[in-house]
């Protein structure tokens, strides 16, 4: 269940027929401030909790370090993939909805750009994508315990994306 993953499947699924990227979340997600958990901070707030005394048996909210706004970043990861992005238009669209179909087609993209996973199901999970993006509220975790306790690991959100899809398309599961 990896929101970026999924994102970027669906992302390449519409350049290859020609379907807009189309936001799937609610308002709130759109217009509000929001955050994420890039999975090297994740990595690096784990070995840190187990090798920080103070941090021994604790629990801890992990993040990027910083907010952003979906209407600013979606317009970001359409250009990195070439496609037409289609922000909130006051209706949810769910990703779970629009993918309902697109087995048959990722198979195709993934046998002619010669990928590692032809089933879709096994890359994206759009249902757990919409959980993420459809919320009615904003998302914004405190990291301010962590931080008192010595942990200054920072991502820029917009680069943890892109970096993603470089090591997905490296790894040949996404062209």
């Amino acid at each position: 269940m990896n929101l970026g993953t999924t994102l970027a499947v669906y992302a390449t699924i519409c350049r290859e027929t020609k379907r807009p990227f189309r936001f799937p979340g609610s308002e709130a997600q759109w217009n509000g401030l929001s955050d994420v958990t890039d999975a090297r901070v994740l990595a690096k707030h784990l070995v840190w909790a187990a090798t920080t005394e103070a941090a021994h048996n604790k629990a801890f909210n992990v993040v990027n370090g910083e907010y952003f706004r979906w209407k600013w970043l979606w317009k970001r990861l359409a250009r990195w993939f070439g496609v037409e992005p289609v922000g909130f238009d006051g209706t949810v669209h769910p990703l779970e909805d629009q993918m309902a179909q697109d087995g048959p087609v990722w198979r195709e993209i993934a046998v002619r750009y010669n990928l590692a996973e032809p089933d879709l199901s096994r890359l994206a999970s759009p249902w757990h994508t919409d959980l993420d993006l459809g919320r009615p509220i904003e998302v914004m975790t405190d990291m301010s315990k962590s931080r008192k306790l010595g942990f200054t690991v920072y991502q820029q959100t917009e680069e943890s994306f892109f970096n993603l899809f470089t090591q997905l398309r490296n790894d040949r599961l996404i062209p």
